[in-house]
């Protein structure tokens, strides 16, 4: 068996299956020098409790039990994290209709969500400005590095074996194996594969035939860390009531396991599926993107929320803005940089943005087609489903 891809999900996935498959030989293929490189590294370290999501969707069920499953697994290992919760502030009349929709929705994904009025928000967070907010006091924080790495070095004491540095160019599936070609580097061959490979999701699964009705779509968010002034400022991680026409949550405030505050992100279009930098460009991404007819029919549907997006990310002054509705004391000087992440959004041909998780099979591959937020909170779930997927496509001893 092999898995392409060295994130969390790609992780826990080949954890759960050495664990329900004893002696089942597992490869996992990462091409860069180290684990949770992308996605699961840079993103806002909080562990969801599936709020936003459509009752009955992968997205609402995996979020709920991977809470569960996160926080089991840190007190089982030692791994810090914290159940601050979490604060979805309404600073407009827009968004208290907004709210008393998310509030149904918690309910029917069986969370129970607590209403504030302006002073009970005041009385909570001192600091931070709004006609109400709903609390989610199950919603926590965690390295999600931190966990990946501790999940790695359990397969690897099991017997898995993990490869940095092979990046692969080409799958080709036949009745009896899949042929991998790596870059640079000779072709073998595996019984079966699965791959989680994030950014690159779309291009290894229509490799194996089932891709080309969609695309990734990256997304980046920038994020700034807040001066050390304001390490302290907030109790609860901090969130805007979002926009559900939108995948995408707004800026908020979070608390890190490190002991600081970051805020962001917001989510521009990135020319670069895996540059982080301000100008980061890669011709065969953009390119792919340009050909893409999706692209164009969500650019077009998403226009005046993504012309904010970018004049956000162009002038600071904007982004600050955006970050004083619900906490007017900051200020311009009180952001510093941190690190980017970038966003594997799948978006179909018809222009319309995958929001639930999409995993796709062939007689011999199973690809995570779109798994952004919540995934890290969802990996361990991810990984049951997978496994389950796993032992009945492929008949898997132990399973």
């Amino acid at each position: 068996m092999t898995i392409i891809g060295g994130g969390i999900v790609g992780i826990a996935t080949a954890l759960r299956l050495q664990q329900t498959c004893p002696g089942l030989d597992i490869l996992v293929l990462e091409k860069e020098d180290r684990l949770a490189a992308h996605q699961t590294g840079r993103n806002s370290g909080v562990i969801h409790a599936g709020i936003y999501y459509a009752p009955g969707s992968l997205k609402a069920e995996f979020c709920r039990k991977g809470l569960e499953a996160t926080i089991a697994f840190c007190r089982e290992h030692g791994l810090p994290y914290e159940q601050c919760g979490k604060l979805l502030v309404a600073t407009t009349g827009q968004d208290m209709t907004r709210m008393d929709a998310l509030y149904t929705r918690a309910t029917q994904n069986g969370l129970s969500l607590v209403r504030m009025d302006r002073a009970a928000l005041r009385e909570a967070e001192p600091n931070i400005t709004g006609l109400g907010a709903l609390l989610s006091p199950r919603t926590g924080i965690v390295g999600y590095t931190a966990v990946t790495q501790k999940m790695s070095e359990l397969f690897v004491a099991g017997g898995g074996e993990i490869r940095y540095g092979v990046e692969v160019v080409d799958l080709r599936e036949s009745a009896n194996d899949v042929a991998i070609r790596l870059a640079g580097g000779p072709e073998f061959k595996t019984r079966h594969l699965i791959a989680c490979a994030g950014l690159r999701a779309d291009r290894l699964a229509a490799m194996c035939g089932v891709g080309g009705d969609f695309a990734i779509v990256p997304f980046k968010g920038e994020y700034y860390r807040l001066a050390a002034r304001h390490d302290h400022v907030v109790k609860h991680l901090i969130y805007p009531v979002p926009d559900p026409d939108l995948p995408f949550l707004g800026i908020h405030l979070t608390r890190m396991i490190g002991g600081y505050v970051t805020v962001g992100p917001n989510a521009v279009l990135s020319m670069a599926r895996e540059n982080y930098g301000k100008l980061g460009f890669d011709a065969g991404d953009v390119k792919d993107m340009l050909g893409f007819p999706g692209l164009w029919k969500t650019l077009y549907a998403n226009l005046r929320s993504g012309l904010d997006e970018m004049a956000n990310s162009a002038f600071r002054s904007r982004y600050l803005k955006a970050c004083q509705r619900y906490f007017p004391a900051l200020e311009l000087t009180d952001l510093q940089p941190h690190p980017p992440g970038i966003r594997a959004q799948a978006v179909m041909r018809d222009g319309t943005l995958v929001h639930d998780f999409l995993i796709r099979e062939t007689s011999r591959t199973i690809h995570i087609c779109n798994a952004p937020s919540p995934a890290a909170t969802s990996a361990m779930p991810i990984a049951d489903h997978i496994a389950g997927l796993a032992a009945k496509a492929f008949a898997l001893k132990g399973a």
